[in-house]
């Protein structure tokens, strides 16, 4: 638990995170799909390609050209946010938040060296100011979690892949690249989700975020356990034919569906950890120290998946967690035969061999 002198409280009562690491509040999924992206052959060096073929300070002066820049005197309310939000997640610099004209609902955090944020008027005009400093909050967790960089590189090659689909080897290969960036990427908007509502610290404000993301005008139209009940039909589909058609459909979206991060940030927002965090008990980034391998990033997301699996109803999961269970614990007895060295058994813990008087390499 950390010093009372740590948490500082603004006159709304919301809490100051001073230090705070994004792996205090990381979705273990978006760690696994890291995990998953880095194992990926050739990833690496297409990203490195694709992030020197492009000039950052043009999408800036883009930015400055064709939008209004947040500031003292445009837009101030949204500047307090922009300020708020940052202070709150205790950034070292604040990104720079550019207002453009769209009718589509939409906000993005870009840029490498220097990220920005960037909100569409379509997107201003629908939400109250406290929804906003979720939308606000979500995009600069983007930025300290440093998701600004691949999801700039992911639109490079969206960009790129237009131009080279008649060469049908480098097609495939940009496909399996952008494939598992548009993964990864589904998975950090729910890291991306839960520093929304640390800055906020507001779950109704943030679940009108979603709502109106999912369709909604006035949530007097809306019967919030009617909304949520939304949420555990997606989820808990009966049919088979569903759970496949569920996995085809999210293949090429950049976002989860607004109804399911409802969810999955409310639950999140009810939960112990949550709580903890708002007591100032959470990692600094003084004190991270990151997984020294991607199998800690993919044991984590495992512990989560396997949670997600007992309590789902879902047909298709089920057959994957049973498939799953079986496979781990054969592979697990087999490589405990053959000498290997840790191995991980269905609950995700380690069992180390010098327990049982192996010599640990």
């Amino acid at each position: 638990m950390t010093e009372n002198n740590d948490i500082e409280r603004s006159a709304s009562t919301r809490v100051r995170f001073r230090g705070i690491s994004p792996r205090a509040y990381e979705h273990p999924a978006d760690r696994g799909a890291m995990a998953a992206l880095r194992a990926v052959p050739g990833v690496a060096s297409v990203l490195k390609a694709v992030a020197g073929m492009w000039n950052e300070r043009a999408e800036r002066l883009y930015a400055v050209a064709s939008a209004i820049r947040v500031g003292e005197k445009q837009y101030p309310k949204l500047n307090t946010l922009r300020l708020d939000c940052a202070e709150t997640l205790d950034l070292d610099t604040t990104p720079d938040l550019f207002v453009t004209r769209h009718p589509v609902a939409n906000a993005y955090a870009i840029g490498i060296d220097k990220p920005f944020i960037v909100v569409t008027t379509g997107l201003v005009e629908a939400l109250d100011l406290e929804s906003m400093r979720v939308v606000i909050g979500h995009e600069t967790g983007h930025v300290l979690s440093g998701h600004n960089v691949l999801r700039t590189l992911l639109m490079r090659l969206l960009r790129l892949q237009a131009t080279v689909q008649w060469v049908p080897i480098g097609a495939l290969g940009l496909r399996a690249v952008i494939a598992a960036l548009m993964e990864w990427y589904r998975k950090a908007e729910l890291t991306a989700d839960r520093a929304g509502l640390l800055c906020s610290q507001d779950p109704a404000a943030a679940l009108r975020q979603h709502v109106y993301m999912a369709g909604g005008t006035s949530m007097s139209d809306i019967d919030i356990p009617e909304f949520m009940q939304q949420a555990k039909e997606y989820e808990d589909v009966d049919d088979i034919r569903d759970s496949i058609l569920k996995l085809m459909t999210v293949e090429s979206m950049s976002h989860p569906f607004a109804v399911v991060r409802a969810a999955q940030l409310q639950r999140w927002a009810a939960s112990e950890e949550y709580r903890a965090i708002l007591a100032g008990d959470y990692l600094r980034r003084a004190d991270d120290q990151p997984s020294s391998s991607m199998m800690d990033d993919i044991k984590a997301a495992g512990r989560s998946y396997k949670e997600s699996w007992s309590n789902s109803t879902d047909p298709l999961t089920k057959v994957l967690s049973d498939v799953g269970e079986a496979v781990s614990g054969a592979a697990g007895n087999l490589f405990s035969r053959f000498g290997g060295g840790n191995r991980t058994d269905s609950d995700g813990n380690d069992n180390d061999n010098e327990s049982n008087g192996a010599d640990p390499k």
